[in-house]
């Protein structure tokens, strides 16, 4: 149907009529010669905004975290993520099949942070029996969730202490920036530079809320770089007219972060109109994603529940724990009408 509302994922979001002329009016060079004056602009752009020397467009989130990790890593080498973060149970393994880099997955508290005694204990001694610890990485948000700014920082600084370099997974670096913004008084550029101050790499997804067709960018230093392009380039990242991709990243920077703000409003209402319902425990979001635990007889009847919100013009992700993700191409009304489907699929 037409007028589904598709709340699988903030990938699923279309550009606007204005990212669409900036991508038809885009210059084009070849990017593998290092000569398209969009893709050259993007990464200035994000670079500067953020503090960092120089940065890298790649196709996806997975091949920008995985160029990170094996820039910072090498064969033998270890890096401590969380047990559910994206770089380590969604990337297919990546940095260990194609850079025999061994993670040590660390267990994720409720809020998404590591235990700093936990990090502490897993870097191994410099011991011809063990993996050679030499990253920390991290992902905000992680699962919606904004990672506070004390553990970002004392993270990090453990990991420096230690002689770790730090690599943050910032898909949804924006969203998180927004939601700090509103905590602090500062704005959300403000915010992104600030978090990200406190890494030696940063992964930004341009794909999701910020509603860029495809993209990340990979920013850090000038050597760290030059080493991510020729893995990049190992990995089939090398692009070649790719300015109308990198035009959109570049029109969602300036016109698509703010809005963001809406989308954590959306996924507040949609939260406020599940509470309280029998069959449900509903997690407050703090940004864009709102999880849906079934329960009781609901929960018997999870298999049916995707399809009956397809029926009713909803389109959802999960079983037992479903995941609503609002993003731009969602409004009021479509955040409605996923509500009302729930609550008559729980009436049922």
């Amino acid at each position: 149907m037409t007028d589904t509302v598709d709340l699988r994922s903030d990938t699923v979001t279309r550009p606007s009529s204005g990212m669409r002329a900036a991508m038809a009016e885009a210059p084009l060079g070849d990017d593998v010669w290092g000569d398209d004056p969009s893709v050259n602009a993007l990464q200035d752009k994000l670079a500067a905004l953020l503090g960092f020397e120089t940065a890298m467009f790649v196709p996806s989130g997975t091949q920008s975290n995985l160029c990170a990790i094996l820039a910072h890593c090498g064969r033998g080498d270890e890096y401590i993520v969380g047990q559910f973060q994206h770089t380590y149970r969604w990337e297919g393994g990546g940095a260990a099949v194609f850079g025999s880099v061994q993670p040590q997955p660390l267990e994720n508290q409720p809020d998404g942070t590591l235990l700093l005694s936990d990090i502490e204990a897993a870097i191994k001694p410099d011991d011809i029996h063990y993996a050679r610890t030499r990253l920390l990485a991290l992902e905000n948000t992680w699962s919606g969730k904004l990672l506070p700014m004390a553990f970002v920082q004392d993270a990090t600084a453990l990991a420096r202490r230690r002689g770790l370099q730090s690599h943050l997974d910032g898909a949804r670096l924006f969203n998180a920036a927004v939601a700090q913004a509103q905590q602090t008084g500062g704005t959300p550029l403000a915010e992104a530079r600030r978090i990200a101050s406190c890494f030696d790499s940063v992964s930004v997804c341009l794909s999701k809320g910020l509603g860029a067709p495809v993209g990340s960018v990979l920013c850090g230093g000038r050597d760290f770089i030059t080493r991510a392009i020729r893995i990049r380039k190992m990995a089939g990242g090398g692009m070649r007219q790719c300015g109308m991709l990198a035009a959109a990243g570049t029109y969602a920077l300036d016109h698509q972060v703010d809005r963001l703000a809406d989308d954590h409003r959306l996924a507040q209402r949609l939260a406020a109109g599940l509470q309280g319902l029998d069959g449900v425990q509903v997690e407050t979001p703090q940004t864009n994603i709102v999880f849906v635990d079934l329960t009781g007889p609901a929960r018997a009847r999870a298999a049916e529940l995707l399809p009956w919100l397809q029926r009713h013009g909803v389109l959802a992700s999960g079983l037992y724990r479903l995941r609503f993700v609002t993003h731009l191409d969602v409004d009021a009304a479509g955040v409605d009408r996923a509500v009302a489907a729930m609550r008559s699929f729980l009436a049922a």
